[in-house]
């Protein structure tokens, strides 16, 4: 009351004692100690979503050409990189559509960094794919034919790899998101440049060596723990980290010839047919449509949790690990645990529509940074054509629109 403050206020000038301050509790506050101001809640809105503070500013005659000439060439990576980590999880092609839609054009809203391409990565592709194999091998899902040969229901496996998958990444999603609310991001300040670096190095390394049993049509076992890099599966060690160093020496195809080679081996694959004449393995049939959103089986929670958090630990490390390459070699800042809750969402939000874990690509990042990319506007607009005229006149539209805008601009 103000006859005790007042009291107190007496006894401390008698004892020459400085009285305490007095708190007010001021009309429309939202605590006792401190005031909500509509500061507050501004900074507060534009820290979560990012895009509010740069999309204003966007600079249109800087970058709008160069973000568009990036946009088309990263989407057109998303196309076949995203149905072959889908494969390489164990999961129907479709989801790795899903996971270079959701989760990137979630990112746009909440990531800071200007040059990350967030989406399927190789590694983490792998992770899950070991998982799937583990929980759910197709051993589980077979039927007998004709009363004696057996044959795997792939229908029936996919549903049950797809729900286990959607669980795991919902999983991911809740623990990036926990650990960027309690400050986790604060061990960037820990990890060097070299640090960085020499991570990023090993990790495409990692993912090199997993795609050469492809390359070389080779049936080789799923290791995981400390060099499971170097073993087969007869159990012997094969340096084959020499032979993915000596393929990575080699140059791909360089845009925009990088571009043009997609659809050159997709119109000669469909058009000579070659899987029924030489036995080639392809795609195949790939459904129209977005699939409504669906709850995860939290059944599953208490099998994938530990599985879980490693992914959600190895895609944040990744991610943030690109973005301090980029934002040091541009000049600007990415927040980290506005990071590790931008990843969050992303996987937690994407599980709801059979998406799988994401990361970081560096192939994708690279390109979108060397292409001219200044931000995550323009990528968008690649998938709209894709949508809207479906997956083959989309990719011509696309890679045919992306072919001139990187003429225009070598011409300038």
């Amino acid at each position: 009351t103000w006859d005790g403050w007042a009291a107190m206020v007496v006894e401390m000038a008698l004892s020459h004692r400085a009285p305490p301050p007095m708190l007010v509790l001021s009309p429309g506050s939202c605590s006792f100690p401190t005031r909500c101001s509509a500061s507050t809640a501004k900074s507060l809105l534009f820290r979560f979503l990012p895009f509010l503070h740069w999309l204003p500013r966007y600079p249109v005659k800087d970058w709008l050409l160069g973000d568009i000439a990036s946009g088309f060439s990263v989407g057109i990576m998303h196309l076949p990189q995203g149905l072959a980590y889908a494969l390489l999880a164990g999961l129907p092609p479709v989801t790795g559509l899903y996971s270079s839609f959701y989760p990137v054009f979630l990112y746009f809203f909440f990531g800071t960094s200007r040059h990350n391409s967030v989406g399927p990565f190789a590694v983490i592709s792998v992770m899950i794919g070991s998982l799937t194999d583990s929980l759910l091998p197709s051993e589980n899902f077979l039927e007998s034919v004709n009363g004696s040969n057996t044959t795997v229901n792939e229908a029936q496996r996919d549903a049950a790899r797809v729900e286990l998958v959607a669980t795991i990444t919902v999983l991911t999603g809740i623990f990036q998101v926990a650990l960027g609310l309690l400050q986790f991001g604060f061990v960037v300040t820990y990890l060097s440049d070299p640090l960085v670096r020499g991570y990023t190095t090993a990790a495409s390394v990692h993912v090199l060596v997993s795609q050469l049993k492809n390359v070389f049509g080779v049936s080789l076992g799923e290791y995981s723990g400390p060099l499971s890099m170097f073993l087969v599966s007869g159990g012997s060690l094969l340096p084959r980290t020499l032979r993915a160093l000596t393929c990575g020496a080699h140059r791909g195809p360089q845009k925009p010839a990088r571009e043009a080679s997609i659809i050159i081996s997709t119109g000669i694959s469909y058009g000579v047919n070659l899987k029924a004449k030489f036995g080639i393995s392809v795609v195949g049939n790939i459904p129209s449509g977005l699939k409504p959103p669906v709850v995860p089986n939290v059944s599953y929670f208490g099998q994938v949790v530990g599985n879980a958090f490693a992914i959600a630990v190895v895609g944040y490390a990744i991610c943030i690990s690109l973005g301090k390459i980029f934002a040091l070699k541009h000049g600007y800042k990415v927040d980290s645990n506005q990071e590790l809750i931008a990843l969050g969402l992303c996987n937690f939000l994407g599980g709801f529509f059979q998406c799988f874990a994401i990361s970081c690509s560096m192939s994708r990042s690279l390109v979108q940074e060397s292409t001219g990319g200044n931000s995550q506007m323009v990528w968008i607009v690649t998938f709209v054509a894709t949508l809207l005229l479906n997956l083959d006149i989309g990719l011509g539209a696309s890679v045919a629109f992306g072919l001139l805008t990187v003429i225009f601009r070598t011409q300038l």
